[in-house]
């Protein structure tokens, strides 16, 4: 019964190491994510504004053609949907 209970807590330990493993893992990536720029098509970026909104107006902007969430170089006149005015 001692070699049972054993195997039996070694395991669970397994297991939880195993499943701290895996959340670091996750975190990690999604740090990664955060940190990083993304595609122009996943942001549906395009050249024009969107009415008044465009990119030279936008808190994402870095001028002269940069984003701090769309990869890539970037017109001052394009639009995203990550554009946020301003303050």
């Amino acid at each position: 019964m001692a070699n049972g209970t054993l195997s039996r807590r070694v395991l669970i330990r397994s297991a939880v190491v195993l499943a701290g493993a895996a959340c670091a893992g996750v975190a990690s990536q999604r740090q990664a994510l955060a940190q990083g720029k993304v595609a122009k098509a996943a942001m549906k970026y395009q050249d024009q504004p969107n009415g008044d909104k465009k990119c030279s107006n936008c808190m994402q902007f870095i001028a002269p053609d940069s984003c701090k969430v769309v990869e890539g170089k970037i017109s001052p006149n394009g639009y995203c949907i990550a554009w946020v005015k301003k303050a």
